[in-house]
């Protein structure tokens, strides 16, 4: 199999030859990008599995390379983010990255964090073998495991981060069943060292604004105070 294509983006030549050097040596295939422009690039010229990326950059933001990312094609992305900078890894949440490593950071770590996501991506191909149910149906919404898809009552295909994906299915495979923030990290993400409940309440808080009428006075997805979140919706499944 091809190895893995990751991206680093940032404006230290130091980090980029130091992260290029020790996923290479990882197995990794790893190209690199100093700045906006260099990131444009490489995203047009490579197919990609994930990005590593800088929120402070010479020439824009991380954040507005990352919304344009996830409105293009979306790639799964991790954020380098300065460890006093909690409101760009919050927002950095809400535009669709998957994960965030503060700055300084451990290369192991960073490396954990890469194949967390990576075996995420990979998933499809165990569901597709594994003899788990792979349709599950609630409140006229259809979300296809083996496919990854995630159909509207209407049957318009709803657009999902790899994150947000995980988190529904965890949903869908719990229902009825009060889950806390350390369950559904598990359950949903994979657990690294310094993941925090805030990056589930914002990937909740995603997926309601996707499935909610309300997402204000959600109906589906309740919070339970001091307990975590249930799934509220009856779910039927089908080994598809």
């Amino acid at each position: 199999m091809t190895a893995p294509h990751i991206l680093v983006v940032d404006d230290d030549p130091k980090i980029r030859s130091g992260l290029a050097k020790f996923l290479g040596q990882q197995g990794l295939r790893v190209s690199v990008a100093s700045d906006g422009k260099q990131f444009r690039e490489r995203l047009a010229s490579s197919k990609l599995d994930l990005i590593v990326l800088d929120v402070m950059l010479p020439d824009e933001s991380g954040l507005s390379l990352l919304r344009q990312t996830q409105a293009d094609k979306p790639i799964p992305v991790i954020l380098l983010t300065a460890v006093a900078e909690e409101t760009d890894r919050v927002i950095g949440l809400e535009l669709g990255a998957e994960d965030y490593v503060c700055k300084p950071f451990s290369l192991r770590e960073l490396l954990a964090r890469i194949r967390v996501v990576l075996r995420r991506r990979s998933a499809v191909g165990r569901n597709d073998s594994s003899g788990r149910s792979t349709v599950f149906v609630f409140s006229k919404w259809t979300l296809d495991i083996r496919a990854r898809t995630l159909k509207s009552p209407s049957g318009a295909l709803v657009e999902l981060t790899s994150g947000e994906y995980d988190l529904l299915q965890a949903f869908v495979e719990h229902p009825n069943r009060v889950l806390n923030r350390d369950q559904l990290l598990d359950l949903a993400r994979g657990r690294t060292s310094t993941s925090v409940d805030r990056t589930i309440d914002v990937q909740v808080m995603r997926l309601r604004r996707k499935l909610e009428e309300n997402p204000e006075n959600p109906a589906m997805i309740k919070t339970v105070r001091n307990g975590g979140y249930i799934f509220t919706p009856v779910v039927e499944n089908d080994a598809g």
